[in-house]
């Protein structure tokens, strides 16, 4: 099964794969990500993303890996709240990790924090390495989606979990009307205006419409090797935390 994501591009007039223009998107975005991202859910993402690293807590996880890692906010919350020995932070964009790195030194995490250049669907490391992985906001993006959590999977520990943070479609009325005007008017438009990226804040909202959301993605994760998912919608469907057991 091949989801209906994996043909959106960010550049329509560009030639490349997607996995290549992603890359692009994100470092031509990546100077104001952040900035941006923090206005396109009006912050309630601080709140999500607290909410799906505690989902971890019960399992104490002591070596991670943050796929899609962007500019490394979720791995750095993540290592505040959870105290694990080391993360590593994987993401295709060269740009967005410039950011992360940054910011690590920064706050002085070198030690327990690492990021690397690498792909999601290609994952440089052996079998059974992680006690967990975390995805936040990152697997719309995936070229492939179940090569990304086949390999996701792979690398978990058996009995390890991934939490998977996506965006996604809410369904009732009058908040689907909200959204749609929300997420495919006001946030293209204040996308180009702070980005100067017109494309890559029309590709978002398109993608997040395109994304086999709620009990679709479960099912993805059953045939690629997961043995149950959880799934939990948060903010009347705004977004979703995924919980998936090895």
């Amino acid at each position: 099964m091949s989801n209906g994501a994996s043909t959106l591009k960010p550049y329509k007039s560009k030639e490349g794969g997607k996995k290549e223009q992603v890359a692009d998107m994100f470092n031509n975005i990546s100077h104001r990500y952040d900035l941006l991202n923090r206005i396109m859910t009006m912050r309630i993402d601080v709140i999500w993303r607290k909410k799906a690293i505690r989902s971890l807590e019960s399992i104490r996880p002591q070596l991670m890996l943050d796929v899609a890692t962007g500019t490394g906010d979720f791995a750095i919350e993540s290592l505040r709240l959870l105290k694990p020995k080391k993360i590593i932070g994987i993401d295709i964009s060269q740009g967005m990790l410039d950011v992360a790195k940054e910011k690590i030194a920064k706050k002085g995490l070198e030690q327990q924090l690492e990021v690397k250049l690498a792909d999601s669907e290609n994952l440089p490391f052996e079998d059974h390495t992680f006690d967990a992985v975390t995805v936040a906001f990152g697997v719309r993006n995936f070229e492939n989606l179940e090569k990304g959590l086949a390999e996701i999977n792979r690398v978990l520990k058996p009995g390890g979990k991934a939490v998977i943070l996506e965006l996604s479609n809410p369904t009732t009325f009058p908040i689907k009307q909200f959204y749609q005007l929300y997420f495919h008017k006001f946030i293209p438009a204040i996308g180009k205006l702070i980005s100067k990226d017109s494309s890559a804040y029309s590709y978002l909202p398109e993608s997040v419409s395109r994304f086999p959301d709620g009990e679709r993605f479960a099912d993805i994760t059953s045939q690629v090797g997961f043995k149950e998912t959880k799934v939990r919608p948060q903010t009347f469907g705004f977004c979703t935390i995924y919980e998936a057991i090895k």
